[in-house]
């Protein structure tokens, strides 16, 4: 829990300058992940990830811009994050 909350403090003294940072990154993941699930096809359980990774970025990114608590748009990012890592391990197997 220390590396969570030294992390958020540090996210939280540089709101701006990371909440800026962090959709970039985040986005970036996301398509990385989107571009993993489709070069495996176009099924049923490819669009339910890709449906999933896509709604994971757009309410990190949202969640920003609607000025949510920085604590909620911290979480929201990190779940975005390993969201797309989760899946583009899955899907490069």
């Amino acid at each position: 829990m220390t590396l969570y909350n030294t992390t958020f403090e540090n996210f939280n003294k540089s709101y701006i300058g990371s909440a800026t940072m962090a959709i970039i990154g985040q986005s970036c993941l996301g398509a990385t992940a989107a571009m993993c699930i489709l070069a495996n096809g176009t099924s049923l359980t490819q669009m339910a990830q890709l449906a999933i990774i896509v709604f994971a970025n757009i309410f990190a990114n949202t969640s920003i811009l609607a000025q949510l608590s920085h604590k909620t748009v911290f979480n929201l990012i990190l779940s975005s994050v390993f969201l797309s890592v989760l899946l583009i391990i899955v899907n490069s197997l």
